[in-house]
């Protein structure tokens, strides 16, 4: 398998188990949403992938932000789309892999940024987007987006996030609204993380299309 990555195989068994992959933060790891693992639906086969770019101490990145006195924090684009295709290639080997049904991506903050973006450069590759404190960065899509997308998408965000601004994510609706996109988009006061409440309201929206 091309991406390094921790496995929960279904605790009920089944010829094609649902997949749902995790992605991570930047400067995290492939543990970091694992711990929500058990706390999820038995029939899904859960997949926590860890992003290529080695930071030290057990932290990866999916792509490198870098920070100048003129630019202030820029992200570097080309290893965004390097990863987003690792990601697709990987989402393909799972489901060889496990012969799985239909699947998942749920991202934090940089992986939420990617899993936009990877359903839009491959559309209808993943059936559900669960995206945490995360945004549609409009420099990481396709030239066209395709009106054959059938994903649906839940997004929430914390409303005291000091690290991706809110009014970031309150665009996450309307552009995919325009899109004729199904999109659940919730709210929580949390700063840049998963308040319980938020985590049973995508654990339950999850339930809904099992």
């Amino acid at each position: 398998m091309s991406l390094q990555h921790i496995v929960r195989t279904p605790k009920k068994a089944s010829d094609n188990p649902p997949l749902l992959i995790l992605l991570h933060g930047y400067g995290s790891n492939e543990q970091d949403l694992f711990s929500f693992a058990e706390e999820l639906p038995e029939e899904l086969l859960i997949i926590s992938a860890q992003a290529p770019l080695a930071m030290g101490f057990n932290a990866y990145a999916w792509y490198s932000i870098n920070f100048d006195d003129i630019n202030g924090k820029f992200s570097d684009l080309k290893e965004a789309k390097d990863s987003i295709d690792k990601i697709a290639v990987f989402i393909d080997e799972v489901k060889t892999k496990y012969k799985t049904s239909k699947t998942f991506l749920l991202g934090f903050s940089q992986g939420a940024i990617l899993s936009y973006s990877l359903s839009f450069f491959y559309p209808n590759k993943v059936n559900y987007v669960i995206a945490l404190s995360g945004y549609v960065n409009t420099e990481l899509l396709p030239e066209e987006i395709s009106k054959e997308i059938q994903t649906d998408y839940y997004a929430s965000h914390g409303i005291v996030d000091q690290v991706l601004p809110i009014e970031w994510a309150r665009n996450t609706k309307p552009f995919l609204d325009n899109l004729n996109f199904n999109c659940t988009y919730s709210e929580y006061n949390v700063g840049h993380g998963v308040a319980p409440q938020n985590f049973y309201s995508f654990k339950k929206w999850i339930e809904e299309r099992l």
